[in-house]
């Protein structure tokens, strides 16, 4: 089974973090109970080294232009897993970029990796910068659209939006993010099909930003077991996919 991990700068991390899918990884291996790969046209983490810009891989010769990431150093090797290897550290997610970057980038993404299982953490980048809820949900539906053109039977999880610390202090914001939520439960049950059905994370129930961020919207360590964790929940309540998520003995 393949899976295909897509976000914004929360997934793809930044030099020095783990990652919330280093801790993923960890967990299929422990749980899944069979082969399985990490799949995606990217490795690197964001590198704020005073550039301004995300370290990232060339272009791969077997994919899309469209879909390969931005000229830059090879690979950045920030991760702070040393046991995370090269392979398993593949995604679809960029620093800046929400569901309307990915929605073209999907299709020729997922086509190319073959990818089965789609776990997918944005929307945040998209409210803030980019467009109210209804567009986003409306960016939802093309990335939706465009996964199942290249790959069927393509499987999705779809994460709402999580607390962040612009909600908190921003009530028109807050209030964007609220209502995009409703429009992403509702997306998924209209999209969702026997053959490529798609399941919807819960937003994790104890996180806090003053304890699972570093900067109020990243996750640490602390947070990026949770988001882990919901993924990770949802595949087995729902699929059966891996078993109960228990966080490696890791920081």
């Amino acid at each position: 089974m393949r899976f295909m991990f897509v976000g914004d700068s929360m997934t793809i991390g930044r030099a020095g973090d783990y990652t919330w899918r280093y801790r993923m990884w960890q967990h299929l291996g422990a749980a899944f109970g069979g082969p399985f790969e990490i799949v995606g046209p990217r490795t690197a983490l964001y590198d704020d080294d005073g550039a301004g810009a995300p370290a990232a891989d060339p272009p791969a010769a077997d994919l899309p232009a469209a879909v390969a990431p931005a000229a830059g150093p090879p690979d950045c090797q920030g991760y702070a897993g040393p046991d995370f290897p090269g392979e398993a550290r593949r995604h679809l997610a960029g620093w800046g970029e929400g569901w309307q970057h990915m929605a073209p980038l999907i299709g020729p993404a997922a086509g190319a990796a073959g990818a089965d299982v789609l776990l997918v953490s944005l929307g945040l980048i998209d409210l803030g910068f980019y467009t109210r809820a209804d567009q986003t949900a409306e960016n939802v539906r093309r990335f939706v659209a465009a996964a199942r053109e290249a790959r069927p039977a393509v499987r999705m999880v779809l994460l709402p939006v999580i607390p962040n610390v612009r909600a908190r202090h921003d009530a028109p914001f807050a209030a964007e993010v609220a209502r995009f939520n409703e429009l992403l439960a509702k997306a998924v049950a209209d999209l969702t099909t026997d053959a490529s059905p798609i399941l919807l994370a819960a937003r994790p129930a104890s996180y806090e930003i003053d304890h699972d961020t570093y900067d109020g919207t990243h996750p640490n360590a602390s947070g990026e077991h949770r988001i882990a964790g919901e993924f990770a929940a949802v595949l087995h309540q729902a699929w059966g996919i891996g078993g109960p998520y228990r966080p490696a003995a890791q920081p």
